[in-house]
């Protein structure tokens, strides 16, 4: 039977050897990474006599006390009850007491046992069990800790290898899929569009490689460099801390087990640590919150996140500004802006790309119905599966959808933005309401992209990440759904009429559905309108609201084009129509756009980083991240361009023929749209004042309105009503501008 493997060494040797000889170069002692480490500028000196008298009356012990070495300003009286093992560093004691969130502590070294170590300007070290191989902070306080020990080969939760280890040890996260098919190495700094770039490009087996040699290249692969905790940081009552990296100002109380970690803390945020958690081979960033008994395993926090009440997560990437509450998290790379709450919802082998809700009970990917544990889901930005909601590998939904309750048992691709998706169990058929959204629910599409802007606390915004719900990537996605519904609209027509047959080709059925759907002919109600490819099962796919969703989308696309050219316009000292028609190109076309972490970028600009990644044009995260902040400082740029070729597309318009009379409708148009937007938006939340179910648990509208608040008091629906005030007055002033009729009515 196998046995521990329990080595017994010469007790003075305790303290010493950290790096084997093995892994020392000519010249070089176990001091060599340690003095580079420590860059406190602190001038040390042996003890004097007095002092080593001092120390030994408080029953403090030392191997051998020439290797304690203190500053000038060191009290040796502020030190009782220590055990100290090889070199070790003090700096300076004075007599002060610590307070810290009504916790107050006397600075010095107490009942503790301190191997090899560098201690900082008036630390409080108390009833620390064993404290080895650390460099910390100036006004650190560790209050009662088990274990607190860096090995000589830590890696602090980089994906990388030191001198003599495996390349089988190597920590990888095993990101949106189970099976290990899209794995990443993870690295301190890691930004969500790494994350992406690195899973997304699997058949590129060059990018791939030099993706692992910029991690690579970015740490040192010698063994000894010694964990920190930074200056002004608090740890107390906690078991086990193990290869840890800690920054400054963090706050970590009643944790189980920290091991192989990086907790980046300080001024670009401050993280905290509660009770009961253990996280294990992990990133935190700056501004972390991690309480309450959540457990992590090979994970990466970007900064500003949350885990709390038990959650779970494990190996996964989530991105900025995102909770995860209670819940289970595995295999998922999760851009910003996420929110999952409640005991009982399941997220796995997942890509949830960004402002996203995941609510209770929701069950999002499971492979126990497979063969194989290699299922997939790919959510666009603003992903919303309600209550209850179970979804099968393979999905996939483009932005903004929402999922009423229910179990979805096959496979589903909806490819239109804004959707309902309905499980229409009495019929068994799946339903989709296109531009449910804006129909129903405008207020909480519009409050959440104004909260995620707001919430955005990210010191260092590398990318840009978009908010706003008309953009690139959703606008490409409604041009996608107005083919849809003119196809099925057309398709649905003439097979009522028993005029289609099999050679009827799509390009007909987009002619009879887009007449029908311009001309908003009421026959469209009284077609079954049945959507193609949508699930993979047998039952139908009903589209509702066609009509009214096809005029939506060309309303928004015709907005977002406008809101556009007229930002553009008052950005520009233009004299006259002239000046603009001469800036505009003549010919220019609607491109593609990926989402990269949160940050929309066009696939063309992508394509040439990702050959310029591989020819050595760009080397290295540096470069890869200073790439991003060039492509969003490019960004409104071409985003305008893009609006504008979605003006030209949708409307077949000239653009060199703009004039007096096609700006006039511009901007009328554009204010009807944004006046509808905000109707819709007091609408949708008038509705919870005047649903008698909503109002049925107040005994009258004072109790309501103490509760909830008055629907006139809504800072969301002043903002907004104040910000199309606003819009109303620069669209006269635009008028003005131009001598254009200045009547918006």
């Amino acid at each position: 039977m196998a046995t521990n493997n329990i080595k017994k060494t010469a007790i003075d040797q305790l303290g010493y050897g950290f790096i084997p000889k093995e892994y020392l170069q000519e010249g070089q002692d176990e001091y060599v990474f340690r003095n580079l480490q420590n860059r406190s500028g602190i001038e040390y000196r042996h003890l004097t006599a007095y002092e080593i008298e001092s120390l030994v009356k408080n029953n403090n012990t030392s191997d051998d006390w020439n290797n304690i070495y203190v500053s000038d300003f060191f009290n040796p009286t502020l030190v009782k009850n220590c055990k100290f093992h090889g070199l070790v560093r003090i700096s300076k004691l004075e007599p002060y007491f610590l307070d810290f969130s009504d916790l107050k502590v006397p600075v010095g070294l107490y009942n503790s046992t301190i191997i090899s170590s560098d201690i900082g300007d008036n630390v409080c070290i108390d009833n620390v069990n064993y404290l080895s191989h650390f460099i910390i902070g100036n006004e650190v306080i560790i209050l009662n800790v088990n274990e607190l020990v860096t090995t000589n080969h830590a890696k602090f939760g980089n994906g990388i290898l030191k001198q003599g280890e495996d390349e089988n040890i190597r920590i990888w996260l095993e990101l949106c899929n189970e099976n290990g098919g899209r794995s990443v190495i993870p690295f301190n700094d890691m930004l969500p569009g790494d994350a992406y770039l690195w899973s997304k490009y699997r058949d590129d087996d060059d990018l791939l490689k030099k993706f692992k040699e910029f991690t690579e290249a970015q740490y040192k692969n010698e063994r000894g460099y010694y964990g920190k905790i930074g200056d002004r940081t608090v740890v107390k009552n906690c078991h086990m801390i193990k290869d840890v990296w800690i920054g400054e100002d963090a706050y970590i109380k009643g944790a189980n087990k920290l091991k192989n970690l990086t907790i980046n803390s300080g001024a670009k945020g401050r993280s905290q640590i509660g009770e009961g958690v253990e996280l294990v081979n992990g990133i935190v960033g700056f501004g972390c919150r991690i309480f309450y008994g959540v457990k992590a395993v090979r994970f990466i926090m970007a900064s500003n996140s949350q885990l709390k009440y038990g959650a779970r997560l494990i190996n996964s990437y989530l991105g900025n500004n995102a909770t995860i509450s209670c819940c289970e998290v595995l295999n998922s790379l999760i851009f910003p802006a996420h929110e999952q709450h409640h005991n009982n919802s399941f997220l796995c082998a997942a890509l949830i790309m960004g402002q996203s809700n995941i609510a209770a009970g929701a069950t999002i990917g499971s492979n126990h119905n497979s063969r194989g544990a290699d299922g997939e889901i790919i959510a666009g930005r603003g992903f919303w599966p309600g209550l209850c909601v179970s979804l099968k590998h393979n999905s996939k939904f483009a932005s903004y959808t929402m999922i009423s309750k229910g179990d979805y048992l096959s496979e589903l691709h909806i490819p239109i933005p804004f959707s309902l998706v309905a499980n229409d169990i009495s019929k068994d058929q799946l339903v989709i309401m296109p531009a449910y959204w804006f129909m129903y629910n405008m207020y909480a599409l519009a409050r959440n992209s104004w909260k995620y802007i707001d919430r955005d606390k990210r010191e260092d915004k590398i990318q840009h990440i978009e908010y706003d719900f008309l953009a690139p990537d959703t606008i490409n996605e409604m041009f996608t759904s107005l083919n849809y519904f003119e196809t099925l609209v057309g398709k649905s027509f003439l097979q009522k009429e028993e005029l289609y047959t099999s050679a009827t080709t799509k390009a007909e059925c987009v002619a009879v559905g887009k007449k029908l759907l311009n001309e908003k002919n009421p026959i469209i109600n009284q077609l079954e309108i049945i959507g193609e490819g949508f699930e993979n099962a047998k039952r139908k796919t009903i589209l509702i609201k066609v009509t009214q969703a096809y005029h939506i989308f060309k309303d928004l696309i015709n907005y977002y084009g406008r809101i556009e050219l007229i930002k553009f316009i008052q950005n520009h000292a233009f004299k006259n129509l002239g000046d603009i028609v001469n800036i505009l190109p003549s010919k220019i076309k609607r491109k593609e756009w990926l989402n990269v972490g949160g940050q929309l970028i066009l696939k063309d600009d992508l394509d040439a980083f990702r050959l310029n990644i591989k020819s050595g044009l760009l080397n290295g995260w540096d470069a890869v991240h200073h790439w991003y902040i060039e492509k969003g400082s490019e960004y409104q740029e071409q985003k305008f361009k893009h609006a504008l070729a979605s003006l030209v597309e949708l409307n077949d318009w000239n653009i060199k023929s703009l004039d007096a009379s096609q700006l006039t409708e511009m901007i009328n148009g554009a204010v009807a749209v944004k006046s509808w937007m905000v109707a819709g938006i007091f609408d949708a939340r008038a509705k919870d004042y005047e649903n008698p179910f909503r109002s049925m648990v107040y005994d009258n509208e004072l109790e309501m309105n103490e509760v909830i608040g008055k629907l006139a008091d809504n800072g969301f629906i002043i903002n907004q009503q104040n910000e199309l005030n606003q819009f109303l007055h620069e669209m006269e002033v635009l008028k003005n501008r131009f001598e254009l009729v200045p009547s918006l009515v």
